[in-house]
């Protein structure tokens, strides 16, 4: 393994395994043996990964707790398909509602900085901002064709880098 993996892996740990850990047991009912599956494939999905890592300390953490519930989550509703008995009740949205807002928003935000500029532009005054198609033409100086062609490949591109980071769509 190169020295440069080796590093990146090392960083993650030191800075995320503690709340990692607690995060994966807390979605898991405190079920320890769950909790290190969770555990280990949310880090075998980070190293697949390992340019999501690259980026912002806050980022790369809301990615891997994102991940660490879409595996509870999958996991429940695949168990959920073949019998009618949950295995674990899946923590209900809306008692996690702001931290998975909050995580939701460092990992787009971390997606954004992918996109090349005029993309980033154009989702910023249309979906940031709130404008509308013709306000956005004026602010950005192009023609509203142009606008919504824009917004609607920058929303194909987002979409493609959420999923190399693997959050699901």
């Amino acid at each position: 393994m190169p020295d440069e993996d080796v590093a990146l892996m090392r960083r993650l740990h030191e800075e995320h395994a503690a709340a990692l850990w607690r995060f994966c047991l807390h979605i898991v009912n405190n079920d320890r043996a769950r909790a290190e599956d969770v555990l280990q494939e949310t880090l075998l999905r980070a190293w697949r990964h390992r340019a999501v890592l690259k980026g912002t300390s806050p980022a790369a953490r809301a990615w891997l707790f994102t991940v660490a519930r879409n595996i509870v989550i999958d996991e429940w509703r695949s168990h959920r398909a073949h019998t009618e008995t949950p295995v674990v009740d899946v923590p209900d949205r809306g008692e996690d509602e702001v931290t998975d807002q909050l995580l939701l928003s460092w990992v787009v935000a971390e997606a954004v900085t992918q996109l090349s500029p005029d993309h980033r532009a154009v989702l910023l005054e249309c979906y940031y901002r709130g404008r509308s198609v013709a306000e956005a033409a004026r602010r950005l100086g192009v023609p509203e064709g142009t606008v919504k062609s824009r917004t609607h490949y920058a929303l194909r591109a987002l979409k493609l880098v959420l999923q190399e980071m693997g959050v699901s769509a």
